[in-house]
């Protein structure tokens, strides 16, 4: 059990989580999966407290995860349906939520399409002077934090299943491959994997890679891309922060080990661990890709491409996967690469983990 004081009531964003709060997440769920190893799988921590659910987009393993997670804490807990709700009669969003704090909610889950929306519930709860914790369960192309953290307890529990902690990544080489301009998780795991210490290399189409790389990449220190060439304007990180007041992430992510490739070969080259993404083919507003079959070709993970890595290489996807476009079917359920099913036993005790230390900071 981590011995740091938690002191976060919201989890809005990992773009200015410290070292500190990333290990006493993961040393709590640490905690929280001996819980789960039980047979008796479910403790008394936070008996008593309400926790909302409120998903205004589809999700199967996020919600299902937080509300596993919650009801393994002993929580009692409310799920919101956006298609079943008074949202459908002209009611916001914000008066959604405080009518859930009305019902006497301690925490608020949210997952939004449209970036901001946590962050802006966090502040009217604030602004209420009430003491409800707001979590992003995910908001448009902004960020996926808990995501971002059950792949960072994923694998540093691999490496040192008693004791996880950030610095076990320090030195080792991620690729994070696929659709970076739409993903949320990738910009999440840019934050915590670089904040290890490892080198992240990114790859996948000059379509679906963000234009920040080629307008901040050259020139900028330590952090940089892998070749001049590979620079240029390619979309946008920036929409996921043009429609709230989320601060811009140039500041924070210069002087950290960040590569690009429009090739997937340099970044898979001598790589320890690799994350393909699933194609956000319903928040694509253009035809960015030629053809599913052509994605597949020039950046879907096989076992020959796997070749290019390190010995021993481990292979992670945030799902819900494309069988046969970002990997191919029969790696993704080879139990000696593939760490997809441990990515979704992980979420459940980092979710606890995470409404244990905002409802309670009492050991588990």
């Amino acid at each position: 059990m981590a011995t740091a004081t938690w002191t976060r009531r919201h989890v809005l964003s990992l773009a200015d989580f410290t070292p500190a709060e990333y290990d006493t997440v993961l040393q709590t769920a640490a905690s929280c999966q001996e819980v789960l190893s039980r047979r008796t799988k479910k403790v008394p921590a936070l008996q008593g407290l309400v926790i909302a659910n409120l998903f205004f987009e589809p999700s199967t393993r996020t919600r299902s995860s937080f509300e596993l997670a919650a009801k393994r804490l002993s929580a009692d807990t409310l799920n919101f349906a956006a298609a079943t709700s008074s949202l459908t009669k002209g009611e916001t969003i914000l008066d959604t939520a405080k009518t859930y704090l009305a019902m006497g909610s301690d925490m608020m889950v949210i997952r939004h399409r449209e970036a901001g929306v946590p962050q802006a519930v966090a502040e009217e709860m604030d602004r209420l002077g009430v003491r409800v914790g707001v979590l992003n369960a995910g908001d448009g192309q902004h960020e996926h934090p808990s995501q971002a953290l059950l792949d960072l307890f994923t694998l540093t529990s691999l490496l040192d299943p008693e004791y996880p902690r950030l610095k076990l990544l320090a030195d080792k080489k991620i690729a994070i491959v696929g659709d970076i301009l739409h993903s949320r998780v990738a910009r999440s795991n840019i934050w915590s994997l670089t904040a290890s210490g490892a080198e992240v290399h990114l790859a996948g189409p000059p379509t679906l890679l963000p234009k920040w790389f080629g307008e901040w990449g050259v020139g900028s220190g330590e952090w940089g891309v892998g070749n001049g060439e590979e620079n240029g304007e390619i979309g946008g990180w920036e929409d996921g922060f043009s429609q709230s007041k989320i601060q811009s992430p140039k500041s924070k992510i210069q002087n950290r080990k960040l590569f690009v490739h429009w090739e997937i070969e340099p970044a898979l080259k001598e790589a320890d661990f690799v994350m393909t993404l699933r194609l956000q083919k319903e928040r694509m507003t253009a035809h960015l890709l030629p053809s599913l079959r052509e994605y597949h070709q020039r950046y879907g993970i096989t076992r020959d491409r796997l070749k290019l890595c390190q010995p021993g290489v481990k292979v992670l996807h945030p799902g819900p996967v494309n069988r046969g476009v970002e990997i191919s079917s029969d790696l993704m359920d080879d139990s000696d690469f593939s760490l997809i099913s441990q990515q979704v036993t992980s979420g459940v005790a980092v979710r606890m983990a995470l409404l244990f230390l905002m409802g309670s900071g009492k050991p588990v």
